[in-house]
């Protein structure tokens, strides 16, 4: 288990009087894209997986079937941990991932007040190497340290959604442009290539 954060390293963190339930508009840099499908869902959370560097925290947004598990699922299998064992953790709050680097894995859907979310252990894991994704992070904000990416996705369709990522401070933004190099490598990668089929010879005629 982390180690419990101490009293100075909590400075960081925003405590405001009123938390905001929506990313904050105000961020150092922010990224917009479509996604299709899930595949695209995936392709970018494998993109996020590989540029975290350790103590990051991912602040999650999104109404139900937005594809929150979905985007933590591919941040697992970048980091290197099993995807296929990521799932919800709504009943127990929070699961640990092993892989490159620590990932826990927050669900404060089922939170009813901030009290409810510093009971749940959630400050325990924001210090260190872990790198926390927190689902229904509008529930908890106060608690999150202020350099986070904030990411919120919205339905356009059964399949497609737009994902806005905003970066809040340094750690973040030098994530953010990690996320989105590693994002356009892959992008020739997923792009089916036109198969050829080779020519039928013609029979001579009789």
């Amino acid at each position: 288990m982390p180690s419990r954060r101490s009293t100075t390293n909590r400075q960081h963190r925003t405590r405001p009087a009123g938390a905001s339930r929506r990313p904050n508009k105000e961020s150092n840099h922010v990224w917009e894209l479509a996604s299709g499908s899930s595949l695209h869902t995936d392709r970018l959370g494998r993109a996020i997986g590989l540029a975290l560097q350790g103590g990051e925290t991912l602040a999650l947004f999104g109404q139900l079937g937005a594809g929150k598990t979905a985007l933590v699922r591919g941040i697992a299998a970048g980091l290197g941990a099993p995807p296929t064992a990521v799932s919800s953790p709504t009943f127990v709050f929070i699961h640990e991932y092993r892989g490159r680097l620590p990932l826990a894995h927050v669900d404060l859907y089922r939170v009813r007040s901030i009290h409810e979310a510093e009971s749940t252990g959630l400050e325990e894991y924001l210090s260190g190497s872990t790198v926390a994704a927190i689902e229904w992070a509008d529930k908890g904000l106060s608690l999150l340290p202020q350099d986070r990416l904030e990411i919120l996705l919205r339905h356009q369709s059964v399949e497609s959604r737009t994902i806005r990522l905003a970066a809040t401070g340094p750690m973040s933004t030098i994530l953010l442009t990690k996320a989105k190099q590693r994002y356009a490598r892959t992008a020739s990668r997923t792009v089916p290539r036109r198969l050829t089929l080779p020519k039928r010879k013609r029979k001579a005629s009789s």
